[in-house]
């Protein structure tokens, strides 16, 4: 069995709705989604970035130790899986930024790949990153 790691990108959301919801109900669910709360609200995750699981971390080793950004990398060994939303799009720009040059060629194009997905929440605040640990 062989491990990896999936950077999922919201790519859209929808309200879960059947014929049988009452219209107040309905406007709960609507005012819930306009507030940022999930309620009724089913998120559809796309993979942007799949990376083996022994190489992923030596990628993050990379980052400053001690940093504050390493450690939330180092989530996904420790928990199996971490969110990356706009309020870590600085702290992990700036990390991945800086690593570059200590990097191999692989771990420079992940490290683009990243920052690609981060700019994307920067542009859209809604949008996060699902990062797992996969068995396959």
């Amino acid at each position: 069995m062989s491990e990896s790691v999936v950077f999922c990108q919201l790519s859209r959301k929808f309200v879960d709705e059947n014929d049988n919801t009452p219209s107040d109900a309905q406007q709960v669910v609507y005012y819930s989604l306009a507030i940022g709360h999930h309620l009724g609200v089913i998120d559809c995750l796309k993979e942007n970035l799949v990376c083996s699981f022994e190489p992923y971390k030596a990628w993050i080793a990379t980052l400053e130790e001690g940093s504050e950004a390493r450690r939330k990398m180092e989530g996904v060994p420790r928990y199996g899986e971490i969110v990356i939303d706009q309020s870590h799009v600085v702290l992990l720009a700036k990390a991945f930024d800086a690593a570059k040059p200590t990097q191999t060629a692989q771990q420079q194009i992940w490290s683009q790949e990243l920052l690609d997905m981060l700019q994307a929440i920067q542009q859209e605040p809604a949008i996060y990153l699902m990062v797992r640990r996969r068995y396959d």
